[in-house]
């Protein structure tokens, strides 16, 4: 961790301390009641959740098998641990280690980072995709009571929709004719700012290439259903660890459209994500999405936040660093490694790959 993020690290602690003292002193937080949620919660809800996360993992690495085929064929069983090791780090570290799964993978494969890099945009467009269409379409088709102010939401579940459209056909006009579009985005920016338009252009280049792993209509069609399938598992991950904590006649009001709306928010949270520091901003957020959404207590609120973080983010930790042990990886330096990796790819190739970091 660099001096500013331990800066920002140190002041969003301390942020968070003075608004947790707040709280504590308008609303008095019962610790009692909320050890008391985790003995009354549905503990085989909760190992349901931790398994479809689980198997979210297998879906990532036969994903990313998928997109190697055209320049190595490789088991998706002999990725699954840079997949498990890849999101350890960033659980501990923060998202300073995005880059060790593309490491990793390219150095088990014995292919070059740029490939991995453009496997990694892909990847994150297609989860950003998936996402999108899985939120518009719990929203949009949404039984009537659902959601508090539907019409607020359904402009969103629209949005989505349209964003997911627009995308779509981005990505196509990238994968017919990246290098048109791109040299039109330089042209186009670059009236405001040459380096900004260069930048553009060659984020687009990075984006063409790692498309470049999509062949034919049904390698996207296979993607895309992976993708869909591996949300699919993490928003009923969401749903059975929500329920988990509700119980009576008001589990019926854990619809799907509101557990869209908490993994959404829960995303959200994490991007930025500080070691440690981050883990206590998602339950945050996460919490006051439960207690607005669901009607629930502050203390079953924090502790289902809470759970949902252990479920979603932390479970695979343990399965990681006994991982890494065995595959000899150092969380830390393996970090600094994937870090130098892509910064020296960059120098070696500003237009292309920087563009794409």
């Amino acid at each position: 961790m660099n001096k500013k993020q331990l800066v920002f690290g140190l002041v969003v602690l301390l942020a968070l301390v003075a608004l947790a003292t707040y709280a504590q002193h308008k609303h008095p937080f019962h610790w009692q009641a909320f050890v008391e949620q985790f003995k009354l919660a549905d503990w085989r809800r909760i190992c349901v959740a931790a398994g479809c996360i689980y198997l979210g993992y297998v879906f990532r690495a036969v994903r990313w098998a998928m997109l190697l085929k055209p320049n190595k064929k490789v088991s998706a069983f002999s990725l699954l641990g840079t997949q498990v090791i890849g999101f350890t780090a960033i659980a501990l570290i923060g998202r300073i280690a995005d880059l060790v799964r593309p490491y990793l993978v390219a150095k088990k494969t014995a292919l070059p980072l740029s490939t991995q890099i453009a496997v990694y945009i892909v990847e994150r467009l297609f989860d950003g995709g998936s996402v999108a269409l899985i939120f518009s379409s719990a929203i949009l088709l949404a039984p009537s009571g659902a959601l508090p102010h539907p019409e607020v939401f359904r402009k969103f579940g629209y949005g989505g929709l349209a964003a997911t459209l627009l995308g779509a056909l981005f990505l196509v006009s990238v994968r017919l004719a990246g290098g048109v579009v791109a040299s039109f985005i330089e042209r186009s920016f670059g009236v405001i700012s040459k380096r900004l338009g260069h930048a553009l252009g060659g984020k687009i280049r990075s984006f063409r290439t790692g498309l470049n792993t999509l062949r034919t209509p049904a390698d996207f069609a296979v993607t895309l259903g992976l993708s869909l399938a591996m949300w699919g598992l993490i928003t009923m991950a969401y749903l059975e660890g929500t329920q988990a904590f509700v119980a009576g006649p008001q589990r019926e009001s854990v619809t799907l459209a509101k557990c869209m709306v908490l993994m959404v928010i829960s995303g959200a949270a994490s991007v930025v994500q500080l070691p440690v520091i981050g883990w206590f901003t998602q339950i945050a957020a996460v919490e006051e999405t439960l207690r607005n959404l669901f009607s629930l207590s502050p203390e079953t609120s924090t502790a289902c936040a809470t759970t949902l973080l252990l479920i979603t983010f932390l479970s695979i930790v343990p399965v990681g660093l006994i991982w890494a042990q065995f595959e000899h990886v150092s969380l830390r330096k393996i970090t600094v490694e994937s870090e130098q990796a892509g910064e020296e790819l960059a120098v070696d190739d500003p237009t292309d790959h920087g563009a794409a970091l």
